[in-house]
C-alpha cells in the first residue's frame, strides 16, 4: 500500500470530521426526538391521571359522608337479610328499650302498605321521661333502616312520672330502593 501525502491526510481527516460531526448531530437529533415523545407520553399520562382524580373526587365524597352515616347509625346495608330484617329489627327495638330503662309492651308487626317498605312495627312500652326521650334518641343507632311514623305519648296513671309510649315504626327495603335500570330505547 502507498503513503499518503499529507494533503490526502489533511483531506481524509477532514472528511472524518465532517462524518463524525454529521453521525452526532444526526444520533443527537434522534435521542432528542425520542425523548421529547417519552416526555409528550409523560405529560399526557400526568394530565389523564389529573383529570381522572378530579372526576372520582365527587365519589370519594359520596363515599366518606356513607361511611360517616353507617357509623354514626351502626348499620351495614350489606349485612341486612331480607328474610331476617323484620324480626332482628323487632329484636333491636326490644333491646333499645330495655337499654333504655322502660317496660317493653306489646310488638305488633304487620306487612307493609307501601312499596319501598319491608314492614310495619307497632311498638307499646312505657317508662320515665329520661328513659323515653333515650329510646327516642337511640331507635336511629339500633343498625337497621327505621322510621318513626307516629309517636304518641300518654301518662302513665299506674306510675306517677312515667309515660305511655306508643310507636309506628317502618323499617325500610333497600332492595326495594335501588334505582330501576331504564329500557335502552
Amino acid at each position: 500500500m502507498r503513503q499518503l501525502t499529507p494533503h490526502e491526510k489533511r483531506t481524509v481527516r477532514f472528511a472524518g470530521a465532517i462524518i463524525a460531526v454529521y453521525l452526532v448531530l444526526f444520533c443527537g437529533f434522534l435521542v432528542c426526538k425520542r425523548l421529547f415523545a417519552a416526555r409528550s407520553d409523560y405529560r399526557r399520562l400526568v394530565t389523564e391521571a389529573l383529570d381522572l382524580r378530579q372526576e372520582i373526587r365527587p365519589y370519594q365524597d359520596k363515599v366518606e359522608h356513607a361511611k360517616k352515616l353507617m357509623e354514626s347509625f351502626r348499620m351495614d346495608p350489606m349485612t341486612l337479610a331480607a328474610t331476617s330484617l323484620v324480626a332482628q329489627a323487632s329484636a333491636a327495638i326490644q333491646k333499645a328499650s330495655d337499654d333504655a330503662g322502660m317496660a317493653a309492651g306489646p310488638i305488633r308487626e304487620s306487612s307493609s302498605h307501601a312499596a319501598k317498605e319491608a314492614a310495619s312495627i307497632q311498638f307499646e312500652t312505657s317508662g320515665p321521661v329520661p328513659a323515653v326521650l333515650a329510646l327516642l334518641h337511640n331507635l336511629q343507632r339500633t343498625g337497621y333502616p327505621l322510621i318513626v311514623d307516629s309517636v304518641q305519648m300518654t301518662p302513665d296513671t299506674r306510675r306517677p312520672g312515667s309515660l305511655k309510649l306508643s310507636l309506628t315504626i317502618l323499617i325500610l327495603d333497600f332492595d326495594k330502593w335501588k334505582p330501576e335500570e331504564q329500557p335502552d330505547a
